[in-house]
């Protein structure tokens, strides 16, 4: 099962972190064949923030809210179940000064997909 986990924590606490024990997690889960995917973000002050409403777009500098924590990164994990992504989640290094969010990835393009796979065999369209 696939689970995202996102890396929230206070930017000087984040940023005051050693990078190269961030690298070496990141080298190690991926070794693992655990990670699919993971990035670092920029500071929140290059976030952009994009609506809309009534078919009008709107575009705000900064980020969707004001708050001491920040989104700072995301791994993409593979694992059996929650206990086992708690886990992973767990090693993250941001964990120690931030929170790491655990989330299961809702598994849409698949179910849409089978949806008209059954919907093409019944001949609905």
């Amino acid at each position: 099962m696939k689970y995202l986990c996102l890396v929230y924590g206070e930017e000087q606490a984040l940023q005051a972190m050693d990078d190269r024990h961030c690298v070496a997690y990141d080298e190690e889960i991926r070794g693992s064949g655990q990670c699919i995917a993971s990035e670092a973000l920029q500071p929140v002050s290059t976030a952009t923030t994009v609506r809309v409403r009534n078919g009008k777009v709107s575009v705000i500098d900064g980020p969707f809210a004001e708050t001491k924590e920040c989104l700072a990164g995301f791994y993409m994990i593979e694992a059996r179940d929650l206990n086992e992504a708690i886990q992973i989640a767990a090693r993250i290094p941001p964990a120690q000064v931030g929170s790491v969010e655990v989330r299961p990835i809702r598994p849409i393009r698949e179910t849409v997909r089978a949806m008209q796979k059954e919907e093409a065999s019944h001949g609905v369209r």
